[in-house]
């Protein structure tokens, strides 16, 4: 079992519009559940984990954005409307723990903004984070830093060019980045 964060920003690295919105929804070659590898990123996911922000606007959605896929929230109470096969808990560590008990071999979507990826890296449990980089400035909006810290160990694995201009980095999780140099890694 891998947990694989997966989320969208623009070239000057917002994961949100200004207005507050994920950056895929700014991007004119979304297509929700289709567009930006969505479709190949889930096809070893057996499970979503998530904060309750992103959670509960699924609650109203004509559709269920997780078909097929054990879900987990992180939230400090259970939201009115939640699914009787929802998990949900408030402490993280714990949460994690029930994600690990019912795993069945498949991956973890971790879903959600730069505070729940924090919060998940800091318990050692992000394997894998990728970004899709949208073809488009915001200006402003959320940034994944500094929520997630600039010391998270990023090591490359692969990048790829999607439809629609977009690119797809993938970065593995597992250490801590070093200091950076006081002059150009050039000079040193």
């Amino acid at each position: 079992m891998q947990i694989r964060a997966r989320m969208s920003m623009s070239a000057d690295g917002y994961v949100t519009t200004p207005s507050g919105w994920p950056a895929q929804t700014a991007d004119p070659a979304f297509v929700s559940g289709r567009s930006h590898g969505i479709r190949e990123f889930l096809a070893d996911c057996e499970a979503a984990l998530m904060g309750r922000t992103t959670f509960e606007p699924a609650l109203t959605n004509s559709r269920w954005p997780w078909p097929g896929l054990d879900v987990f929230v992180l939230a400090s109470h259970r939201p009115e409307g939640t699914p009787g096969h929802v998990t949900t808990d408030s402490d993280p560590a714990r949460l994690l723990e029930r994600v690990r008990a019912a795993n069945r071999g498949g991956d973890v979507h971790l879903i959600g903004g730069p505070r729940t990826i924090a919060t998940f890296h800091a318990l050692g449990a992000l394997d894998r984070l990728e970004l899709v980089v949208l073809p488009m400035l915001f200006g402003g909006g959320m940034q994944l830093t500094p929520a997630l810290s600039p010391e998270a160990g990023l090591t490359f694995e692969s990048q790829r060019a999607l439809p629609g201009g977009s690119v797809e980095i993938v970065y593995s999780c597992g250490g801590s980045r070093g200091d950076l140099p006081g002059r150009p890694a050039s000079q040193v």
